[in-house]
């Protein structure tokens, strides 16, 4: 174990991130570009030094080609600067882009492990708050930081010319830094606050206008837009209160500009009249002052940015340390399909008491099993356990008797097809929704919705597979949607296909194309676990499991199971599934 490693075990010791090892790559560049704010702070000495020389030289001497020297001189100089800044900007946008580079894989990942544990719009958050901080990288606030290191060389030109004007220039620089100090004390906690609050209310109106048709038809929208008002309203109150504070902070930096300016000429007009400096001295000086004072004003100018970067860095930094990366893993082989569930105990996140208890069973490969029970039985938070959407609290689901836990989850996706109660595609054509956004086989394509008896719906749609189906499928009807998240669910015949209420939206036609996909996933030797409230799908399993207040109460083949509920003189065995009634189903 290396000496970072213990470091990191150590109590209270703070762990490092992706957002540190992205500040590592990133700053190299930003090293160099603080050399170049070196080398253009001195450059930014030519223009006092150029007025120098004109006051107390060529016009004393009306000397003409001193004149011309001069000037195509400082030229020169002025050209070399600006070439520096502009090398100095493209250092910095490429330093942003290196730091987003490292970092957005991870903050994506973090994001998604974040709304499995708990569903909210504010997770997403985090990857605006690493644009915000990429952002800071090559705007105007990073410069300013830049130069800030080099006021120093300003200070010592202007003691050159004159203690005075040294002893000034301190003066300046103590008053705009106490100033800026200031303002940081006076407007952080209020544009932290003011920047929760926009968050909260701006995923507020994202959750409200993801169900705008419910608002419309109910008459809900003037409620919900009084909850929106009252929310945005504490943004604005907070920003209103921090530029208050601000704003009088901000006219003493300004007053102090523009006093210690004139402060400068009437102290460089005092000494020119004792000849302790020349005229040409004093308007150098009065630049050169002015020059220590512009890098802190440049900062104090954009203190909110700089503000908002921190508390952005902040938040990704939290998130990232609240969940880790996952650790790589071992890839294993291929699966056929078994499943074995033992003593599982599960929880669902966030919340304290056991969704599921003591559940034991297992499948073999090539089989489909029936998972029937009342409403809240666990039915649902089953199927999310079996294919690694939530973790085990205790125990274990086994797939191959690998733990889940054991497989790398972008290898076990491709294995395993899924389909949730709540159907959620995403803003593509259905080619892409159906290959799950991966390279394209246009051949398992077809054959996935042929499967799910949806390929006829989509040869009807305006461009076929190519047809852009809106966010979330909002072209689409409930009963394609549902077809079409079946076709992906199906989409290169995975080992283990978990279906939860997969007809419900169907019609007639679309059961029946259900049933067929069953029926060819068992020929073709793959699991099935099938979570369904219509008993006529239960003539398709081999293997019933009845769930009941999370826990199992009854296991076994199809007809050794429904035979208990109902009594074996009901169950005749080529039909039984066929007589079991809706709350026979449900007991």
């Amino acid at each position: 174990m290396s000496f970072a490693q213990m470091r990191q075990r150590m109590p209270g010791a703070k762990v490092d991130t992706a957002l540190n090892a992205a500040v590592r790559a990133a700053r190299p560049a930003l090293v160099t570009a603080v050399v170049f704010s070196l080398f253009i702070n001195i450059l930014g000495l030519t223009g006092p030094l150029y007025m120098m020389q004109v006051y107390d030289r060529v016009l004393s001497s009306r000397n003409i080609a001193t004149l011309v020297v001069l000037t195509i001189l400082i030229a020169i100089l002025y050209a070399v600067c600006a070439w520096l800044e502009s090398l100095r900007s493209r250092l910095l946008v490429r330093a942003g882009l290196k730091f987003d580079e490292e970092v957005n894989d991870h903050v994506f990942d973090a994001v998604q492990r974040a709304s499995l544990r708990k569903a909210s719009a504010s997770h997403v958050q985090a990857l605006r708050d690493t644009d915000t901080v990429r952002e800071f990288f090559s705007g105007g606030g990073l410069i300013s930081l830049c130069d800030l290191p080099w006021v120093p060389i300003y200070i010592l030109f202007a003691t050159l010319l004159s203690p005075w004007y040294g002893l000034l220039a301190v003066l300046s620089c103590v008053i705009s830094g106490g100033l800026a100090v200031a303002n940081d004390r006076a407007t952080r906690k209020l544009l932290d606050q003011a920047t929760k609050a926009n968050i909260a209310a701006a995923n507020q109106a994202t959750t409200t206008f993801r169900n705008a048709e419910v608002l419309q038809a109910m008459g809900m929208v003037p409620n919900l837009r009084r909850r929106w008002i009252a929310s945005h309203g504490d943004a604005l109150g907070w920003h209103a209160v921090a530029s208050d504070r601000g704003g009088a902070l901000m006219a003493a930096t300004r007053f102090n500009r523009m006093f210690m300016q004139s402060l400068i000429l009437g102290l460089g007009a005092y000494l020119a009249i004792n000849r302790e400096i020349t005229p040409g001295m004093m308007i150098a000086a009065s630049i050169i002052v002015g020059r220590c004072i512009q890098p802190i004003e440049m900062a104090i100018g954009n203190w909110k940015a700089i503000v908002n970067m921190r508390s952005a860095y902040g938040r990704v930094q939290e998130l990232l340390r609240g969940l880790p990366p996952q650790g790589s893993r071992m890839r294993l082989p291929a699966p056929q399909g078994a499943v074995q569930v033992e003593n599982l105990i599960a929880h669902a996140p966030g919340t304290e008491f056991p969704v599921l208890r003591g559940i034991n069973f297992a499948v073999p490969a090539g089989s489909v099993l029936g998972i029937i029970g009342p409403s809240a039985a666990g039915k649902s938070s089953l199927a999310r356990i079996l294919v690694g959407v939530w973790p085990a609290t205790a125990g274990a689901v086994r797939l191959d008797g690998s733990d889940l836990r054991h497989w790398d989850p972008e290898q076990l996706g491709g294995h395993l097809g899924y389909l949730p109660q709540d159907v959620e595609l995403f803003a593509g054509s259905i080619a892409d929704n159906i290959a799950r956004f991966g390279e394209k086989d246009e051949a398992l394509i077809v054959q996935a919705a042929q499967m799910a008896g949806t390929h006829e719906m989509i040869q009807r749609l305006p461009h076929g597979y190519n047809t852009d189906i809106g966010e979330n499928g909002a072209s689409l009807s409930g009963g394609q949607r549902q077809r079409i998240a079946l076709a992906r669910a199906l989409y290169g015949l995975p080992a283990l296909i978990v279906l939860d209420e997969p007809n419900a939206s169907l019609d007639a036609a679309g059961e029946q194309a259900l049933i067929l996909a069953v029926q060819a996933l068992k020929k073709a030797g793959r699991t099935v676990i099938l979570i369904t409230h219509k008993t006529n799908n239960l003539s398709l399993c081999d293997l019933v499991l009845l769930l009941n207040e999370g826990s199992v109460h009854g296991f076994g083949p199809r007809d050794e199971v429904i035979a208990k509920l109902l009594g074996p003189r009901l169950v005749q065995p080529a039909a039984a599934p066929q007589g079991v009634t809706p709350a026979a189903a449900e007991a």
